[in-house]
């Protein structure tokens, strides 16, 4: 069939000249060039030749080279109004010499407006007569939450609705502690009338006591095993409990006259550790008669934290402002030295990934702590929260719960500054993308001020100033002494080993 074209391209004012490469082998490669001069006048059908052409010439001349542009409308074009327009970029550093300089302010812009919206604080629970001594969360309902007060009441609330669902006076006296069974059908309570209640939490929940066990001393804490029907005591010795019977298992006792607080491993479900009056963490293994381990530090630990992710690590709460990681292998030397708090450190509980924890101190301050830093990157506080007794995190990672000494029971974001609720997908990537600019410049000084920038109330950073004086002065003074000493007779002690006593197996 002839082409529809060729007799209008004879008769068309295009101009068609081809010239042969071999003239201008001198300046250009070889190659036939083909010119064509189009009239202003006669355009209609310039694509439909320029395509002939081109077919012809490279079907003819299979060495002839010919650029041209293709555009895809897919590339460039929105499906709808609504869609945003699409951008093309080369990532070419050599075309983008300020880049790193754009990323450094939009880092600083990002760590600046985290600080704007740094507010944690969510809402309170009131309803107790008197101050929170202990709290448990629900293991397979994360809405639902346990207090004890030390009038001996314990609270039911609800965390989505923000209301008490059911209170009951279980003890006489403080109540000392709470547990949970790993299915979570009933509810274990201590307290110092030295009864040991079980109540039912089907409805009406906490209405009476399921049973109850009459013991012999006072007890001060309780914690359950993580899969078995077996509870844990301590008072003037570490008992264990099965469900169904009124007498102990058997009663872990070394040397020492009150043990304060015990809490089972959440991996090696046999193992349990104890903080006890004599300044001793103990470790025990329910399968033993006797216990495995002891360390004595230099002052009193108020409460542990098993890893939920690390079976051997746990962290110690202790007296002197300090908490402590463990390796329960190596017990002799702490894994790191968390510092920041200005008073005694009363509670302390892991993250369920693992990698944080948080601690309630005598400061009235919340601190978080990453699982191998030295010092802590958030603090939280308030102007009416007083003495921190309990602090929990919550099994989704995203609250944390304090009960302190003025009755209430404070609700915070584990993140200061993370919006709640579903994210777009392009707030999602925009907070990711700053995020790792964050933590590109990091170690820029500007960033790295604003970063750790945190307002603290007047007695805390007066007793902090006060603190870091007295160390400073205590460091200088063992200077001085080793200067003026002969070689060798002041030793260097590292800081991790200075807070260790004695350790006995």
């Amino acid at each position: 069939m002839p082409n529809p074209y060729l007799p209008w391209l004879h008769s068309s004012p295009f101009t068609c000249s081809l010239v042969d490469s071999s003239h201008l082998s001198s300046l250009f490669t070889p190659t036939i060039i083909l010119l064509i001069h189009v009239h202003a006048c006669d355009v209609f059908f310039h694509v439909n030749c320029l395509y002939y052409f081109c077919t012809k010439f490279i079907i003819c001349n299979l060495k002839m080279k010919v650029k041209m542009l293709s555009r895809n409308p897919l590339d460039y074009l929105r499906e709808t109004k609504n869609d945003i327009y699409k951008i093309q970029r080369n990532y070419d550093p050599a075309l983008h010499p300020f880049e790193v300089a754009r990323e450094y302010t939009r880092a600083l812009n990002a760590v600046k407006l985290e600080r704007v919206f740094a507010k944690p604080f969510l809402y309170s629970l009131d309803g107790h007569l008197d101050g929170i001594q202990c709290m448990l969360k629900h293991p397979t309902s994360l809405s639902v939450l346990f207090s004890g007060a030390y009038d001996g009441e314990i609270r039911m609330w609800d965390l989505a609705t923000q209301k008490c669902l059911h209170s009951v006076k279980a003890h006489d006296g403080i109540v000392r502690g709470m547990c949970m069974p790993w299915n979570g059908d009933c509810l274990l309570s201590v307290g110092d009338d030295k009864v040991i209640k079980q109540w039912s939490l089907e409805e009406p929940a906490l209405s009476e006591p399921m049973n109850a066990i009459i013991t012999k001393t006072v007890l001060t804490g309780i914690s359950h095993h993580r899969k078995k029907s077996i509870f844990a005591t301590c008072g003037e010795r570490v008992d264990i409990w099965e469900g169904t019977r009124s007498e102990p298992l058997r009663s872990l006792r070394w040397g020492v006259d009150t043990v304060k607080s015990v809490k089972f491993n959440p991996i090696e479900e046999n193992i349990l550790g104890s903080t006890c009056n004599d300044r001793s963490i103990v470790l025990y293994d329910i399968r033993e008669s006797e216990p495995l381990r002891k360390i004595v530090l230099t002052l009193c630990t108020n409460a542990i934290a098993w890893n939920p992710m690390e079976a051997f690590v746990f962290v110690a709460a202790s007296e002197d402002y300090n908490l402590y990681s463990f390796d329960m292998r190596r017990l002799n030397r702490p894994l790191q030295v968390h510092k920041d708090h200005v008073r005694a450190v009363l509670d302390v509980d892991y993250s369920p990934t693992g990698k944080e924890f948080v601690s309630g101190s005598h400061d009235t301050t919340v601190r978080i702590f990453p699982f191998l830093s030295g010092r802590s990157r958030e603090v939280y506080h308030t102007k009416r929260m007083f003495r921190i007794n309990s602090v929990l995190w919550s099994s989704d990672n995203k609250y944390i719960l304090t009960g302190s000494n003025e009755m209430n029971i404070r609700l915070w974001k584990a993140k200061a500054s993370e919006k709640l609720g579903a994210l777009l997908y392009r707030e999602r990537t925009a907070l990711e993308y700053s995020e790792k600019l964050k933590q590109k410049f990091a170690q820029y000084p500007e960033i790295r001020r604003i970063a750790r920038h945190r307002h603290v109330p007047k007695s805390v950073k007066s007793s902090a100033k006060e603190y870091s004086i007295m160390a400073q002065s205590q460091k200088r003074k063992e200077q001085n002494r080793r200067k003026h000493s002969k070689s060798g007779a002041v030793p260097r002690v590292s800081e991790r080993i200075k807070s260790i006593v004695a350790e006995e197996e």
